[in-house]
């Protein structure tokens, strides 16, 4: 996490909500030769003590030994600020981006916690695209499903810790704020989602 306090006004509430809505994530754990990395979607509960997940059986993580400590990194938006957008003297570049941490312990869930996870993250990706029908495991061939859930296990990440960083130029006066929101904008793409989350914090 970036140690300027400027970027670090985020409350857990925020924070949690950013990671809600990603849904998306990379989970590291430490190993015998350095971190092991995954990246997954997951399942945060209602009051963001937990994220629930899967992960493939061969999966490194597993294999380390459970339970372990971890951090899931949520990404968000990010994009490259040119210092001529600020329309100050001695700029340098930098890079603005969203990111929150969540922090505690990875422990294995039970095999029949699968079904229920699974359906679950299904519906709630599948809930954002109406008003396409949300798409169910009933759909599935007989036997299809079973066999496809046998390669994967359910596990949860009992938070103990979150941590935001929303680095959007908070430390430059309003015009260059302005003036890099302008850039990032004209750039498209997930540069302008970085210029939209400018706006939102401004006008928050």
């Amino acid at each position: 996490m970036h140690p300027n306090p400027a970027f670090r006004k985020a409350g857990p509430e925020a924070n949690l909500q950013f990671a809600r809505s990603r849904g998306f994530g990379m989970l590291c754990v430490n190993g015998p030769d350095g971190p092991l990395l995954a990246h997954i979607p997951f399942m945060l509960s209602p009051d963001g003590s937990s994220a629930d997940l899967h992960l493939a059986r061969s999966n490194a993580i597993i294999l380390n030994g459970l339970p372990a400590p971890a951090v899931m990194a949520v990404q968000g938006p990010d994009g490259y600020v040119s210092p001529d957008w600020y329309g100050m003297a001695d700029q340098v570049p930098t890079w603005n981006y969203v990111a929150v941490h969540l922090r505690g312990t990875l422990i294995p869930l039970p095999p029949d916690a699968l079904a229920p996870h699974l359906e679950a993250v299904s519906d709630h990706f599948e809930s954002r695209l109406a008003p396409k029908p949300v798409w169910k495991t009933a759909k599935m061939s007989d036997g299809v499903m079973d066999r496809m859930m046998r390669m994967i296990l359910p596990f949860r990440l009992q938070i103990t810790a979150v941590d935001g960083t929303w680095k959007l130029n908070q430390n430059k006066p309003d015009l260059a704020r302005h003036g890099a929101m302008a850039g990032l904008q004209s750039q498209g793409g997930m540069s302008a989602e970085v210029a939209r989350a400018m706006r939102d914090l401004t006008e928050g």
